[in-house]
């Protein structure tokens, strides 16, 4: 999963989202680390999954909606309650709905926010104790999607926006406490979350034309920027946000020539 180690032998993550797509692949890059693992979700059959190469004694599966800030808080103390303490927190739940802003119903919104949004909040709102105490770090997953403008999808644009500014504003409040916060801003990789018209996104020209580096990225792309800055060389960052796009964002929106 990751060409360099870490030592997270003793430390204990928590992943949000962790049963399939990046979350999956973050999950199984700390595991191989050396890192205790809990993670949760909507569904206990893919945390498991996700889980099944860890050793048990590594392993935790809390099937859990952190938009529940009660769901979240119990996340957090079923954590502690196995191994004692909680190290690193990564935010990666999320939900994507799409279409034109003035054909989406207001409930869209009150979804796609609470998951990517709000279920961020509530995490680390519930393990900041925690974090203050092992000195720990949080990195969140934001998205380029977050840093500008995109057609028919300004609902959860707004979202990863608020989850990177949020980063930036704790790394800030907590820093001199001991606790970092980054994030990671990925492009559109090929996880289930991303099809067009059932067709997954490594397989659309037009968006593949936009990535420097001529693929779409996959999840064991993004979980090595995750264990980076979570682990101790990181120890000098903090309220960064880190793109891991392929070179997406470095097009100011030309046409590749042909």
């Amino acid at each position: 999963m990751t060409h360099n180690t870490y030592d997270f032998a003793g430390k204990t993550v928590i992943v949000t989202g962790g049963g399939t797509g990046i979350g999956r692949a973050i999950v199984r890059a700390f595991g191989e680390n050396g890192a205790n693992v809990v993670t949760a979700g909507r569904r206990a059959a893919p945390l498991d999954d996700a889980l099944s190469d860890i050793s048990k004694e590594r392993r935790l599966a809390v099937p859990a909606d952190v938009s529940d800030p009660f769901q979240a808080r119990e996340l957090v103390r079923a954590a502690v309650d196995e191994f004692g303490a909680i190290d690193v927190v990564v935010p990666n739940a999320a939900i994507f709905l799409g279409g034109s802003f003035h054909e989406q119903d207001l409930s869209d919104w009150d979804r796609i926010r609470s998951v990517n949004t709000d279920g961020f909040v509530h995490t680390v709102h519930a393990a900041l104790p925690e974090l203050l105490r092992t000195q720990g770090n949080v990195v969140a997953l934001s998205s380029v999607s977050g840093l500008r403008g995109d057609w028919v999808q300004a609902m959860y644009n707004a979202t990863k926006a608020a989850v990177a500014n949020f980063v930036q504003s704790l790394a800030l409040e907590y820093g001199d406490r001991g606790v970092r916060f980054n994030s990671v801003s990925p492009a559109e990789t090929a996880t289930e979350m991303n099809t067009d018209a059932g067709r997954p996104a490594h397989e659309i020209p037009q968006k593949i034309e936009r990535v420097a580096l001529g693929r779409t990225g996959v999840p064991e792309d993004i979980a090595p920027a995750v264990l980076f800055l979570a682990s101790a060389d990181a120890g000098y960052i903090t309220g960064a946000n880190l793109v891991v796009d392929g070179g997406t964002s470095a097009s100011t929106g030309q046409a590749r020539p042909v």
